[in-house]
């Protein structure tokens, strides 16, 4: 039980025994510089329920937790703001009782239940870009949060490897590859798919403006292009299961999966289990065919099939094509069922998508939930906005993408750039350096992304987000190589506990920021934000280093003070490293 839990009881009690009222809750703040007190208790909202004057209602609960609670060392009242001190010998309790804990903030698992938290879910028909990267870093990032908060986690992707862009690509490689593989090119083989989806895009437009030019109109030359009506030609006979289609399909698509997983590799993330569009669009299908018996969905006059959503506030939703073809919604559908087949403890899904999908998860969980599935009003659509660069938006079918593994490299680059200027790594062999350098690069990669709150659009500027000073990765990232650099030069300082100092201000100012840790995980995993985690952890850094600034550790006056000081750095530390690693986020052992 922490401060607050413990204090709401007392609180509470209190009012109980002294007026007689029963209060639902407790709001609590930090108290304000510049009063004395380590947090306050709000008294205005009680006096729903307790009538009186504010001020004389905080004395005699100040007064009541002073004499029934050896914590509390004195009281203020501020208008209607109860500032309570906190004795010392609290927070040398809630060191000793942390400082070995490894695993600080986690929670074992709650029940039996879990959760499954989709995220990157690319197209086979070009590399991961900058987009990706968001994608993949929240969706990992929440699911290491939930794991945290003490729910079982599986982590998954839809591959969408069928529809008409990937015949794109195979159209493509046909008529311009003369053959060539990965292994010819030494190209990565999402790379290698990619640029024959931007091939195919230059022949499309070539032909649109020869048909043009021939008199067409542009919408009608669109829908004319000899390119584009073959590659249509090309899905048709994939749905039918054309063996020199299928194999072609089945080869590239390899290449491009083999290409993902490296990319995954280079940026830290898994995945527990893998859906493929093409396994479970049929699903989707069987499904709408039990929901036309039911009534959940309608057919019209051409044989389309659509759900009726008028009355929940929304419109009617296409489910399948009058040819008796599968829409995104079909494909969506049964997937979310698929899984339930596979992993019956799921209580819950996280879709990892941006906003611009909004709508389509709406309508997706409702139509579950008239399809019957308890378990759709635990879906959750974690949507987040786009990733902008300073030279504006990136377009796959143009080639101006920034790809990941181009990004991963670039950061590890301007690592490298800055890290030099610094001047820090003369003792680092080569080895050494790479690895610091991809560490640093990838830390701030990923810092500068999740710190932004999901819903927000990101400007990214990979300079900006290597400074090694202010809200960045490096900048926690050195903050916890100096904490190592300490915990070395205190030659393994004995680890007891320390019952009987007094602490300076900063000692409990840092002592305070650990204790919120487990709350800060908590709410979180409740919102769905890594932001948060990342958020309380430059605090955190903050109220070290202006301890570090303002405190000796290593020079303290007594064998006692110094102790507690390595034992408060290395659980900042440790602290750290944890809130760290729900990020993805590596920490240097040195910088």
């Amino acid at each position: 039980m922490n401060l607050q839990e413990t204090l709401e009881i007392q609180v509470k009690e209190a009012v109980q025994k002294l007026f007689q009222a029963e209060l639902p809750s407790v709001e609590f703040q930090s108290t304000r510089k510049e009063f004395a007190g380590d947090i306050t208790v709000v008294v205005f909202p009680m006096l729903r329920v307790v009538k009186g004057n504010p001020v004389v209602i905080g004395e005699q609960i100040g007064k009541y937790l002073k004499s029934n609670l050896d914590l509390v060392k004195d009281f203020n009242v501020v208008k209607g703001f109860l500032n309570v001190e906190i004795d010392d010998s609290y927070y040398l309790d809630f060191l000793n009782a942390i400082k070995d804990k490894g695993n600080y903030g986690f929670v074992d698992r709650l029940d039996e239940g879990a959760v499954m938290v989709e995220y990157s879910s690319p197209n086979t028909n070009k590399p991961l870009h900058l987009g990706h990267v968001r994608n993949v870093l929240l969706g990992y990032s929440v699911s290491e949060i939930l794991k945290a908060s003490g729910i079982k986690v599986y982590k998954t992707q839809i591959i969408n490897d069928r529809g008409i862009h990937i015949c794109k690509s195979m159209l493509a490689w046909q008529r311009f590859g003369k053959g060539e593989t990965p292994q010819t090119t030494g190209l990565k083989g999402d790379k290698l798919v990619g640029n024959y989806y931007v091939e195919f895009d230059k022949a499309f437009k070539a032909e649109v403006s020869e048909l043009v030019n021939e008199g067409q109109s542009e919408d009608d030359a669109k829908k004319n292009a000899p390119i584009l009506l073959e590659a249509q030609e090309m899905l048709r006979k994939w749905e039918a299961g054309d063996e020199e289609v299928v194999e072609l399909w089945k080869t590239m698509n390899q290449w491009v999966y083999d290409g993902f997983e490296a990319t995954y590799k280079a940026i830290g993330v898994d995945f527990d289990a893998y859906y493929y569009e093409s396994d479970t669009y049929l699903l989707g299908k069987e499904f709408i065919a039990e929901g036309l018996k039911t009534g959940v969905f309608f057919k019209k006059e051409d044989g389309s099939v659509w759900c009726d959503l008028t009355e929940d506030g929304l419109d009617e939703k296409i489910v399948l094509r009058s040819d008796g073809t599968a829409v995104y919604m079909t494909q969506d559908i049964g997937t979310a069922i698929q899984r339930l087949k596979d992993y019956p403890d799921v209580r819950g899904m996280v879709y990892t998508v941006g906003n611009e999908q909004d709508y389509h998860f709406k309508v997706l969980f409702l139509i579950l939930k008239k399809l019957g599935f308890e378990w759709a009003k635990n879906l959750y659509h974690l949507s987040y906005g786009m990733v902008d660069l300073p030279s504006g938006k990136m377009k796959s079918r143009e080639g101006t993408v920034v790809d990941a593994d181009d990004l991963i490299q670039e950061m590890a680059d301007t690592s490298e750039e800055i890290s030099k200027e610094l001047g820090k790594l003369d003792d680092y062999n080569e080895d050494e350096k790479k690895a610091l350098y991809k560490t640093i690069g990838l830390g701030a990669l990923k810092y500068f992304i999740l710190k932004v709150d999901p819903k927000k659009r990101i400007l990214f500027d990979p300079k900006e987000s290597i400074d090694f000073q202010g809200n960045t990765g490096p900048f926690i990232q050195y903050t916890y190589a100096r904490i190592q650099s300490i915990l070395r030069k205190s030659k393994n300082s004995e680890n007891t506990e320390v019952l009987d100092i007094s602490l300076h201000e900063k000692e409990k100012q840092l002592l305070k920021q650990l204790e919120l840790f487990p709350e800060v995980i908590q709410n979180a995993a409740i919102q769905h934000s890594p932001a948060l985690i990342a958020n309380y952890t430059y605090d955190l850094v903050k109220d070290f280093n202006s301890f570090y600034q303002n405190v000796s550790i290593l020079g303290a006056d007594s064998d006692k003070e110094k102790t507690f000081r390595v034992a408060l750095s290395r659980t900042v530390g440790q602290t750290i490293k944890n809130a760290f690693s729900i990020l993805g986020i590596d920490v240097p052992e040195r910088m």
